[in-house]
């Protein structure tokens, strides 16, 4: 499955569903190193975007899709539908990042024409 076959939509122009294969999900649990808190306190002394956190997120995120993503292709999906994240914080500087939405397969519209 490629990024191309997921969206937050409920459908895919030129796709058709062929078949609902139910909610798939992407767990990741992140925390912040000391080194990566004392870089960030000094980021926020200075104003502006926190970059050390912004990463830390970023790559938390694409984890997660990719969870979801695998989770996808062992229900046997090539797309992903309705994608959405939630985030956490489970514990102070722990931080639990969902990625779910639902697995189907489409084929595209024009292979039936």
């Amino acid at each position: 499955m490629d990024h191309e076959l997921t969206t937050t939509g409920t459908e895919f122009p030129g796709y058709r569903i062929t078949e609902n294969l139910g909610v798939v999900r992407g767990v990741v649990v992140r925390s912040r190193s000391a080194l990566g808190n004392i870089g960030a306190s000094i980021q926020m002394f200075f104003g502006g975007n926190i970059t050390l956190l912004e990463s830390l997120c970023e790559k938390a995120r694409e984890e997660a899709l990719g969870k979801a993503m695998a989770h996808a292709r062992e229900l046997g999906g090539n797309a992903l539908l309705g994608l959405r994240y939630d985030a956490t914080e489970i514990m102070e500087g722990a931080t639990e990042v969902l990625c779910y939405g639902t697995a189907v397969v489409v084929e595209s519209v024009e292979e039936k024409a």
